[in-house]
């Protein structure tokens, strides 16, 4: 056989059912052989919407989603879809096709060094010269997407590499991958830490959310009386509604998160890298607790924060060693006593009923509307802020966003991966105009390729999240934010084909997010929403938690 219809088969041996792509003059060979293939083939109209297509199906799945673009511009648009999947530790498979080896380097027609430029945001990068190399390198990349902290890998195929000879024992190769490195050898100090704890706290990001270690957390939680809280790219991991979950921390969070966050004597941190995001101003983050670590990239252990003990392994394994080393533990109940005073306080009511519609508004109405299997992803920027801090992620409901990269954009394809990997769940994009209008273009995939998505639009015809900072911090100069002219949405996604409504009055929310539950084809629901309505509260960037801008927020708790 020749090698694109090895690299098929190859793939098919890896179980995949479907990819993101559009193909290329180098790729045709590929594609020709995809013809006979069971593989699905969803054809984008933007690479880098592939990419996030292939990281929304794979953050669902929790397998490896594969996207494919065409040498040159292919593979470069497809980089910023990469780079988010990295940041969020996601594991895709980006295969980019190549000029032939024998023209590398000639500046030949549709030409870019993919390799080099996929280096620094990928996992592990093949570029195959070598015929010989294929099937190993193949197998490898699917082994090492998902072994150890997860990530995305690149594969980069010449084109004469695909009219290559392969006989069928010569894909039959056996791929072998390091197994990461645990180290536990800190365990036992750990638990004498977390049983001495007066005010223990724990931290939860997003390592959980990839090993499904969120039922083993809430019983540590309840063992220890111990509060938590979550990063943003964990939201969800421990459902909202659990008791003792306090909901989001960090610059946009919730103020009885951050205040167990900030008074805590032990924190338990799990799968998280400590993002600025979190810790606001680091040199008084943590300045007064004992750090426990946790995460399977060794590399994170007190990179940012540094900590008295750090534990090496996946969070699921970790979390029952804990467990185990824990079963006598004598619960305290005077912090948790504290905690569930001050949960009341930060309990507000955020179910606005004026105009113009407020975007807390939406977000409470899709609370209440949508299943309790729903997938929720988000676009960036205030929209995925609104949705942080109000939407209640309870019982099996997912959140997806752009967390460490936080890529406009992202959401909408996103919702469509997630949605093929789970075409039984309601999936909704909570996005902003702004982000929304990078991308409005795969409306057209997702009608051509009946994918019922929602896209819950706050529309306030500006950059909200920069126009914020503008007002806020530079003494409302505003420049660059303001769309002076945004297309009419419902006429846009209506031209592609799907259905659409536009809503003006708060009485016509829960109608509009209703309709589109229903609704059997992608539907954009065109909120119109306050321009003047700010993302609060917030800690200013590089600011400590005591130094919060609240807004209408009735925190009052804290002070001792």
């Amino acid at each position: 056989m020749k090698g694109a219809r090895a690299t098929v088969k190859l793939l098919e041996k890896q179980n995949v059912d479907l990819m993101f792509g559009i193909p290329g003059g180098v790729l045709l060979p590929f594609y020709d052989e995809l013809v006979d293939s069971d593989i699905r083939h969803i054809l984008v109209r933007h690479e880098q919407c592939a990419a996030h297509m292939a990281d929304g199906y794979a953050r669902v799945s929790k397998r490896p989603g594969v996207c494919v673009a065409t040498s040159g511009p292919g593979a470069t648009n497809m980089v910023t879809g990469v780079a988010t999947a990295f940041m969020d530790s996601s594991p895709i498979i980006a295969i980019t096709g190549q000029v032939a080896t024998g023209v590398l380097g000639n500046d030949a027609f549709q030409e870019a060094d993919s390799f080099s430029l996929m280096m620094p945001i990928t996992k592990h990068n093949f570029r195959i010269t070598d015929p010989k190399a294929l099937p190993e390198s193949i197998n490898r990349a699917f082994m090492i997407a998902t072994t150890g902290r997860y990530g995305p890998v690149h594969i980069d195929i010449p084109t004469d590499i695909f009219q290559a000879d392969y006989t069928e024992e010569e894909l039959d190769v056996k791929a072998r991958v390091p197994k990461p490195r645990r180290n536990l050898s800190g365990l036992l100090d750990a638990i004498k830490l977390l049983e001495s704890a007066e005010r223990p706290t724990i931290m939860v990001g997003g390592g959980v959310t990839w090993s499904r270690a969120g039922p083993e957390i809430a019983v540590l939680s309840e063992m220890l009386m111990a509060p938590i809280v979550t990063t943003l790219m964990a939201k969800g991991s421990v459902p909202d509604n659990h008791p003792l979950v306090l909901g989001v921390c960090g610059m946009h969070g919730k103020q009885v998160a951050n205040y167990a966050l900030n008074n805590c004597d032990v924190l338990l941190a799990i799968g998280t890298r400590f993002s600025d995001r979190v810790t606001g101003k680091l040199s008084e983050f943590g300045a007064k607790t004992k750090v426990v670590h946790v995460d399977i990239d060794s590399s994170e252990i007190g990179k940012n924060v540094k900590g008295r003990v750090g534990l090496v392994g996946d969070a699921w394994t970790v979390v029952n060693a804990l467990i185990a080393g824990l079963q006598k533990r004598k619960k305290k109940a005077t912090w948790i006593e504290r905690i569930k005073i001050l949960k009341k306080e930060c309990t507000c009511d955020y179910n606005i009923k004026s105009n113009p519609i407020k975007p807390q508004k939406v977000i409470h109405d899709l609370s209440k509307l949508l299943p309790d299997d729903a997938i929720v992803t988000t676009e960036v920027g205030q929209n995925q802020m609104w949705a942080l801090h109000f939407y209640e992620c309870q019982d099996n409901r997912m959140f997806i966003t752009s967390g460490g990269l936080g890529t406009m954009g992202f959401g909408f394809p996103a919702a469509i991966g997630a949605k093929l990997a789970r075409p039984d769940s309601v999936v909704a994009d909570i996005a902003g105009d702004g982000s929304l209008q990078m991308v409005t273009h795969e409306f057209a995939t997702a009608v051509e390729n009946d994918i019922p998505v929602i896209v819950c639009l706050l529309n306030n015809g500006w950059l909200g999240n920069v126009k914020q900072w503008q007002k806020l911090f530079y003494g409302s100069r505003y420049i660059a934010t303001e769309f002076g002219r945004n297309p009419d949405f419902v006429k846009l996604a209506e031209a592609y084909g799907a259905d659409a409504i536009r809503v003006e009055k708060q009485s016509e929310v829960a109608e509009a997010i209703e309709r589109g539950i229903k609704s059997q084809v992608p539907i954009l629901l065109d909120f119109v929403i306050d321009p003047e309505e700010d993302v609060l509260p917030m800690t200013p960037p590089g600011k400590a938690s005591s130094e919060c801008i609240k807004g209408r927020c009735i925190w009052k708790g804290g002070g001792d």
